[in-house]
């Protein structure tokens, strides 16, 4: 068994979307195919109602699944094929676009005014970019949770782990999205598919990542410098992409560290992404937006 490296400890930046909401990126600012096959990783939590209240009304999607999985507040979402639905603390949507879809998703804070989710997009291999949509959503008491014995907590949205399966399935990407909490000041180490392209985004508390002591690539704007020894540091609002290996370790300080890990099968295959719309040539996606324009972009099945 080999850990994976630390490639970059990048922190999520302060962006808006929809029509003002008030969230951090995690992923979608650099070159999609460290990630592939995820293009995107947004963090909205706010206390305060009007970060996030404007909600994201009415959009469209083509060429990607998208994953909303909730921490406090709750999420409506409507959509173009009929489901309508309510998502709250612990659960998950997971949106296949295809073809076309028009939906909207609407934010809610709890009795607090707390909100607090995040949303990943998945890209669809070409072959796949213009299948049927379809729309799964999953309660929080549906989704596995496993505690190990040093009190280690691991809920599995998708994909195997610990011995369990999360209930998501059919996903092209044939991805793992588990939810870790390690306690304070112990260590952990996580098997992940040596095929498969790998982050962990850090959402509370902090600890180190163990990896390879040889010298990091040189990080550019919006990335932390992390030391070329044998640990790299995280802390909250933190996203940690691996190199190539098939374990993941990771050291809790003395508040925990409670973090997504996330994987799937790279599509190595060419993006053309504007705006909610991902395609593979730029002649696909100039297609898609002149639908758009015609009222001919939902495809009846």
């Amino acid at each position: 068994m080999s850990i994976r490296p630390v490639k970059k400890i990048l922190k999520a930046q302060p962006t808006i979307e929809g029509s003002g909401v008030n969230l951090r990126r995690a992923v979608g600012f650099g070159d999609p195919s460290e990630t592939d096959p995820f293009l995107l990783l947004d963090d909205f939590r706010s206390d305060n109602p009007e970060d996030y209240i404007a909600g994201f009304p009415w959009h469209p999607h083509r060429g990607i699944e998208t994953i909303t999985y909730v921490l406090a507040g709750s999420v409506e979402h409507g959509d173009s094929i009929g489901n309508k639905g309510v998502i709250s603390s612990g659960d998950i949507q997971w949106m296949t676009a295809g073809s076309g879809i028009i939906h909207q998703e609407m934010p809610k804070g709890d009795s607090y005014g707390r909100m607090h989710g995040f949303q990943l997009w998945a890209n669809l291999p070409a072959a796949l970019k213009m299948t049927a949509p379809r729309y799964q959503e999953i309660k929080s008491s549906d989704i596995p949770e496993v505690i190990d014995d040093d009190g280690t907590k691991v809920r599995i949205v998708c994909g195997e782990f610990w011995g369990k399966k999360g209930p998501v399935d059919g996903i092209a990407a044939d991805p793992t999205y588990v939810d870790i909490y390690v306690p304070s000041g112990k260590r952990k180490t996580f098997s992940i598919n040596n095929m498969n392209n790998a982050f962990a985004y850090v959402f509370a508390g902090s600890g180190k990542f163990l990896h390879a002591s040889s010298p990091l690539a040189v990080p550019t704007e919006n990335i932390e410098i992390i030391n070329s020894g044998q640990a790299a540091e995280a802390d909250n609002r933190s996203l940690i992409l691996f190199d190539s290996g098939d374990e993941v370790t990771v050291q809790a300080d003395d508040q925990g560290i409670r973090f997504l890990l996330i994987s799937g099968k790279p599509l190595k295959e060419p993006v053309a992404w504007y705006g909610p719309i991902v395609m593979n040539t730029q002649e696909e996606l100039q297609k898609a937006f002149k639908e758009l324009q015609m009222g001919t972009f939902l495809k009846s099945r």
